[in-house]
């Protein structure tokens, strides 16, 4: 079947073009080999569960642990430890159940664990007794757990972190989401509630993200295309990539399958130049295409308005890197660090953003007007 570039879903390498993750994010397995509790965190669309995946597969072709991948999105919409907890435990119990882990029919067998404070973490404690080799958790979706069921949740992995040399517990696990720990907090309903003493974060060492891809990274991802059909992406079009996007991955893959697919409708003779780069961006945008509609929904929260509106109106002064809310809007993906200056993270997101805003300051004057007049 012919390989094509993938903009729904984590991608794999038997159907899609890809650049191959593991290679670009290595320092990820020292950290498994230390022990250690990690966070990974990265915008919407730019590889993580493409990434986990991969990282789940080379840690069982290499035979020396267990290795499990778990969303929690299911989890998100219980706020209350008592409703979250146990549905955490069902996707943990699932997860188990479809892998290849010998013993696997023994999770949660006789259990008669009602203490939703312990739950997960000694449904854990018990299996990993039962395992002849280390168990590794990549838990996606971190932070779409909220309120009693996060801090529930990080807890019980904390208390089985600093008790392991005793009693078996995971060797290593990821949390994983678009952000990063330090904005978990705000998944708390009421400020008043504390994540406690001592904080359930304190066991995670350290926390990485995942870069956009390279010019180099285009170049290679567009060549295997070229070497499955013979078309060919000239030099000024990975460029022109490159420069509308900053590499955002979901944007390259999405370039290339519009000028493939639509613009040029599959004629593998064309060349693909910088112009046809113009018109699928255009496409893009016009369409309102997912990534771009879920763009257009972050830009509405009030926390990535405060940041958007001087970055796009030049009031250099108006923002600070160490504000919460602006490590929120990078840690999104949305905007960047570039020198110092806070930016749009790539020319696209810049007329999103740029459209929306002049939107916006359009529709509230014509308000003005209205209600003057009337």
């Amino acid at each position: 079947m012919q390989k094509y570039f993938n903009i729904a879903g984590p991608c794999n390498a038997a159907d899609h073009y890809m650049v191959p993750l593991l290679e670009r994010n290595k320092d990820i397995l020292p950290l498994i080999e230390q022990k250690q509790y990690f966070v990974l965190h990265a915008a919407r669309q730019s590889g993580k569960t493409t990434l986990l995946q991969e990282l789940v597969d080379h840690l069982e072709r290499e035979g020396k642990c267990y290795a499990l991948y778990c969303s929690l999105e299911q989890a998100q919409v219980f706020t209350e430890a008592k409703e979250g907890i146990p549905q955490i435990l069902n996707i943990i119990r699932s997860a188990i159940r479809f892998s290849n882990i010998p013993g696997k029919e023994n999770f949660l067998k006789g259990s008669g664990q009602k203490d939703i404070s312990t739950m997960v973490g000694d449904a854990l404690k018990e299996f990993c007794t039962t395992l002849d080799k280390p168990l590794i958790f990549f838990f996606d979706e971190i932070d779409a757990l909220q309120d009693g069921t996060l801090i529930s949740f990080l807890r019980q992995l904390r208390n089985g972190y600093i008790t392991r040399s005793r009693i078996p517990f995971p060797h290593s696990i990821a949390l994983v989401g678009m952000r990063n720990i330090r904005d978990y907090k705000s998944k708390v309903r009421d400020g008043r509630e504390t994540l406690g003493s001592p904080s359930p974060f304190n066991i995670i060492t350290k926390a990485l993200t995942l870069r956009n891809f390279s010019i180099g990274d285009i170049q290679g991802l567009y060549n295997q295309h070229t070497k499955a059909t013979g078309q060919v992406f000239e030099k000024a079009a990975v460029e022109s990539v490159h420069d509308y996007t900053d590499g955002q991955p979901w944007l390259v893959n999405a370039i290339a399958r519009e000028i493939i697919m639509e613009i040029l409708e599959n004629d593998f003779t064309k060349k693909i130049t910088a112009a046809h780069v113009d018109q699928a961006v255009k496409n893009i945008l016009l369409r309102r295409d997912t990534h771009i509609d879920s763009l257009l929904e972050r830009l509405k929260e009030e926390r990535v308005r405060k940041v958007m509106e001087p970055v796009i109106t030049g009031e250099k002064y108006a923002i600070s890197f160490t504000d919460d809310d602006t490590q929120y809007c990078l840690d999104l993906g949305l905007f960047k660090n570039e020198d110092n200056v806070l930016k749009p993270a790539n020319k696209m997101y810049a007329e999103v953003i740029i459209r929306t805003l002049s939107y916006d300051l359009q529709k509230t004057t014509w308000n003005r007007r209205s209600k003057t007049d009337g």
